[in-house]
């Protein structure tokens, strides 16, 4: 069969059917076309990839990367930041709208949707920023952006203070059915802190930010999504409090999502070795109660999804130290190893969950197709070896940032190949 793909004897993990087992896949014309036990023979694909020993589930969906272009692209660029999607095993991702200048009109979604459907192997779908030049005062044009195409909206990096701005642009992007990204900071609280509010702060002669600069953002914005009916979805859960905040929210039938990532349920303040801005990102690391409320909520299910917070900043930048660094960290080509490790490995969640929260829950969030192995389905699959322990080397990876507390780490998630539309746009040794 031309320009066919056959997948033989892998782990297949599909969370839309709930199929775990041995099996093997065939990709034809950008879909999968089969699932089970294939004849070669009968179905002659143009290129086999034994996959025995190998877990193979639906490409990843990520709904939290900062692709930087335009405005930063020494940070990175659509190319470099798809190609460590594809590193990554991330086949779709939401790219955030605090580029510069800030993506808040049609003409600028535009430039972001041509560009990456020249340089792009992987899907990129871009977040219009909530009010213009995401000053927080004028909610943008909703109604046009969402004709264009958009998706979702935020002001990630910040939060819209005013909350009759906020109330105005939920009532109008609710009416579109379109998805709201919500970085929860209240800017007044924040204002100087770099890392958490805590007895670690106050080792290292640091200003603190307190749980509650994430908390009442969470609860404000919650009460406004069920006034306006809404789709919310909170960024980046840092917090105890965020999460009961979002349990309770769902308990009673409001549409908000949450995820959170890596960093947040691994790492706590307690491991800043320092003054390494590498350590540095907003919400910031908080403390051992907070990581085990977030992997709670994980495993039960009152955080949807797993995302990255990709943000790459350029090396000088991070040797600048807390006080002057800017915040964040990248991701997209660790994601995988250090849920699976942290995760799957440690009982916390199954290898089926980590698919759902890495793969098929943001895909129906964001409305996207995703997350499934099924006959008909885009061919989107990410294939991982999550036998063989690796360590993290930024020097390896793909993005231009390289600002990550994960070097060094020991984990267990090797990418071996990520196919898009049944087309193998990363395979390993072939970078």
């Amino acid at each position: 069969m031309k320009d066919s793909i056959l997948i033989k004897g892998g782990w297949l993990v599909d969370p839309a059917s709930g199929f775990e087992g041995t099996a093997d896949l065939l990709a034809a014309e950008g879909r999968v076309a089969l699932v089970g036990e294939i004849d070669e023979a009968k179905c002659t694909p143009s290129r086999i990839i034994d996959a025995r020993g190998l877990t193979v589930m639906p490409g990843l969906v990520d709904l939290h990367v900062h692709l930087r272009d335009p405005g930063q692209t020494e940070k990175e660029t659509i190319e470099s930041g798809a190609a460590a999607a594809a590193a990554g095993g991330v086949t779709t991702l939401l790219a955030m709208p605090n580029t510069r200048p800030p993506m808040d009109s049609v003409s600028r979604i535009s430039y972001v949707a041509n560009k990456a459907a020249a340089l792009s192997p992987v899907r990129i779908y871009q977040a219009s920023a909530i009010t213009l030049d995401m000053k927080g005062t004028e909610v943008a044009d909703i109604e046009a952006l969402t004709r264009s195409g958009v998706r979702a909206f935020s002001e990630d990096g910040k939060s819209v203070m005013d909350a009759r701005t906020m109330f105005e642009a939920m009532k109008r992007i609710a009416r579109t059915g379109a998805l709201i990204c919500d970085h929860c900071e209240d800017a007044g609280m924040a204002a100087g802190g770099v890392m958490n509010e805590d007895a670690r702060a106050e080792e290292l002669g640091l200003p603190g930010i307190a749980n509650a600069v994430e908390d009442t953002i969470a609860a404000r914005d919650i009460v406004l999504a069920a006034e306006s009916g809404a789709r919310l979805h909170l960024c980046h859960c840092s917090t105890a409090g965020s999460v009961r905040l979002v349990r309770a929210a769902k308990r009673e039938g409001i549409r908000v999502t949450a995820e959170a990532c890596p960093h947040h349920f691994i790492l706590t303040s307690d491991d800043i070795p320092g003054d390494d801005a590498n350590y540095k990102m907003n919400p910031p690391l908080r403390t051992a109660r907070d990581v085990k409320a977030i992997r709670d909520g994980l495993k039960d299910g009152t955080i949807d999804c797993i995302s990255t917070d990709h943000a790459p900043h350029c090396a000088e930048e991070k040797r600048r130290g807390f006080r002057s660094a800017p915040f964040g960290i990248v991701g997209l080509e660790t994601s995988a190893a250090l849920t699976y490790t942290e995760l799957v490995k440690t009982g916390v969640l199954s290898l089926m969950q980590m698919a759902e929260k890495m793969s098929l829950n943001p895909a129906r969030i964001l409305g996207v197709p995703g997350g499934s192995l099924q006959a008909g389905m885009p061919a989107d699959i990410a294939v991982f070896d999550f036998r063989t322990p690796v360590v993290i080397d930024p020097s390896t990876f793909a993005s231009k940032g390289r600002n990550t507390p994960f070097a060094g780490r020991t984990v267990f998630g090797t990418l071996k190949y990520t196919l898009v539309n049944g087309q193998v746009v990363r395979e390993a040794g072939h970078d």
